[in-house]
């Protein structure tokens, strides 16, 4: 039987705020995003009310989170860069208001290259904003439109190329094993990618998520063969580039990871506002998980009609505890060091040691007692690692 927590120190605090609207939803996009029809006046996008929205939900979370510092921001979706400058440069004034920035704290956009604007992402970078995530997913136009994106190989080119006059770090989402991928157009796009030394490259497998388009009908993926190929010649040139895979899916150059996913990674804490944002905050005796309305709609009316939009804030059970840190911390390909589970979940090491020598003895968990790391299989084979974790 576990024993209660007992958290010496609570680990850093993160912010996250979601913006769930997109020009055009992608096919195989699970995320609560909901499509701009027309324009965003036609479909009832009130900018001004939702920033009121967001500005009151974090208000309510300011008793759960008195003195601490937040060091990183994350501004995603849907599509964030479809504020306007004005709008966020209030969103960030309001979040500075309310809460202590951390000097150097990441603040992070995610933008779209069919939404990129030089005058917009100046004066992004004015209000605060110092990494933007790019939603490239690949160069090539028939890959773009079978994707479903908005934009073109040379809108791609075009926004990588402002964001990197405006932003200290850029990071690059790229997807492979796409529709009829070939190995020849999966390395062209990584090629593409490099071309343009981006500080942080992201690197995904298309996945058929429940939910989607792409789920119902599916496209024709490459075989399981042919995407390890895919993978395998990626990695090649990334690590031939210079840069360093620090999570299953992220690569950078020196000092330019993602802080704001490190601390999922290492199970910080978070402030989660917006539509459907999830909120993970830790008390000396226990961990609380939050949940926001989904629907952007419905979210702005309880905000507006009860300042409270939550629909779920629940206490982690102790016995899911260990496995949420390991999902996490499995990710990192150095893993963390052995006493970071006790510092973060409360809990003794011995609550998964029968766990963790199952995992060593299967090959995917390195037998080093100072850190809780996968092995090469374990990367590769990372769910089934995971999986030894669940209760």
């Amino acid at each position: 039987m576990l024993k209660p927590i007992q958290l010496k120190a609570l680990p850093p605090l993160a912010l996250y705020i979601h913006f769930p609207w997109c020009e055009r939803k992608c096919p195989y996009c699970d995320f609560n995003s909901h499509q701009i029809k027309t324009n965003i006046s036609a479909v009832g996008f009130d900018e001004e009310r939702y920033l009121l929205a967001l500005i009151s939900d974090l208000e309510t979370e300011l008793p759960n989170i008195w003195g601490r510092k937040v060091h990183s921001i994350f501004i995603g979706g849907g599509t964030p860069s479809l504020i306007s400058p004005k709008g966020m440069d209030r969103l960030l004034s309001s979040v500075r208001a309310y809460l202590p920035l951390e000097p150097l704290a990441e603040i992070t956009i995610e933008a779209n290259p069919g939404s990129v604007e030089a005058e917009k992402f100046k004066a992004f970078s004015e209000s605060g904003i110092n990494r933007v995530s790019l939603g490239i997913q690949s160069f090539q136009n028939n890959q773009l439109k079978a994707l479903g994106r908005i934009h073109n190989g040379d809108d791609a080119r075009r926004a990588i190329d402002i964001a990197l006059k405006n932003f200290k770090t850029v990071n690059i989402d790229l997807m492979y094993a796409l529709p009829q991928q070939t190995l020849f157009e999966a390395e062209a796009d990584i090629k593409t990618a490099l071309s343009f030394s981006p500080p942080h490259l992201s690197l995904y497998h298309l996945t058929l998520e429940p939910n989607t388009y792409f789920a119902n009908f599916p496209p024709k993926l490459p075989n399981e063969d042919e995407s390890d190929a895919i993978f395998d010649c990626d990695l090649d040139l990334l690590t031939s580039a210079g840069y360093n895979r620090y999570e299953i899916s992220a690569y950078s150059k020196e000092n330019h990871e993602c802080n704001h996913n490190l601390n999922y990674w290492q199970f910080g804490d978070y402030i989660g506002i917006g539509a459907g944002a999830h909120g993970k905050i830790s008390f000396p005796d226990r961990i609380t998980r939050q949940v926001r309305e989904r629907h952007p709609e419905n979210y702005m009316h309880r905000i507006d009609s009860t300042g409270n939009a939550l629909t779920s804030s629940h206490n982690i059970a102790l016995h899911e505890i260990p496995f949420e840190f390991m999902l996490n911390a499995l990710r990192l390909k150095e893993g963390v060091a052995t006493n970071t589970f006790s510092e973060r979940t409360g809990l003794s090491l011995s609550a998964i040691s029968d766990k963790l020598a199952m995992a060593t003895k299967k090959g995917l968990l390195d037998p080093d007692p100072a850190r809780l790391k996968a092995t090469t299989l374990g990367l590769r084979y990372l769910n089934d690692l995971q999986e030894i974790f669940l209760n």
